[in-house]
């Protein structure tokens, strides 16, 4: 099925935003971090971790909680979302203070090159309009030998298999959430078309796995 891009917009609406936060992405979420603990199954004490979209923050708080001595930047091109980030990351005072938040989209001015020991990303790259972009950021932005962790939907075969992934996961969801789920599937990369975006990056130490029904993940350490 042909990839159809998403409207170039972020969720500037609160509406928007929020029906995303309060949105049941638990097992997603989880398997992200259970992908992390085998890509970087000790600690991080001391890391400076880059999260790239990181949206209402759940996994920057996960990533906090299963990292203690580890500090994240999380950058985000949407203010509303970054306000309920905020609020998330306030609730939270005992991991607040080693989260910087960041309102920005990439390629962006405010990332320190060589900087970070770890960058990961959850469901972004489907909305750039140029998937380049992402793997430059983070070649740019991470140290060498940084491990790397980007997970994202994955372009189902068929119209079909998207109603079907729709009616499964978002079933029960506000229709606005419906939409941008259906509009993320038509939008997202099949594993064959990451593999060519990090090969034309200069990434071929990274690998892409199908991790789930609908999502992907690109894992390994950038070359040192």
């Amino acid at each position: 099925m042909k990839r159809r891009p998403e409207p170039e917009e972020l969720m500037d609406g609160e509406d928007q935003a929020l029906a995303y936060a309060e949105a049941d992405f638990n097992a997603s979420n989880t398997l992200f971090i259970e992908l992390l603990r085998r890509l970087v199954p000790g600690s991080l004490a001391g890391a400076v971790a880059l999260d790239l979209g990181c949206g209402p923050a759940d996994i920057v708080i996960r990533f906090l909680l299963a990292y203690p001595g580890a500090t994240c930047d999380a950058l985000d091109g949407s203010r509303p979302m970054l306000d309920l980030a905020q609020q998330a990351l306030d609730a939270r005072p005992e991991i607040a203070a080693r989260a910087r938040l960041l309102h920005d989209v990439i390629p962006s001015g405010q990332l320190a090159r060589g900087h970070y020991d770890l960058v990961i990303s959850n469901s972004l790259l489907h909305h750039l309009p140029d998937p380049a972009v992402l793997w430059r950021t983070i070649r740019e932005t991470a140290k060498p030998g940084a491990p790397v962790l980007v997970m994202d939907l994955m372009r189902p075969a068929s119209a079909g298999w998207v109603e079907a992934l729709v009616e499964s996961y978002a079933g029960s969801e506000p229709e606005i959430l419906r939409t941008d789920f259906r509009n993320s599937l038509y939008a997202a990369f099949e594993p064959a078309e990451v593999t060519e975006q990090l090969a034309a990056a200069g990434l071929d130490s990274l690998e892409v796995a199908v991790v789930s029904d609908r999502h992907l993940a690109v894992m390994g350490h950038l070359p040192t």
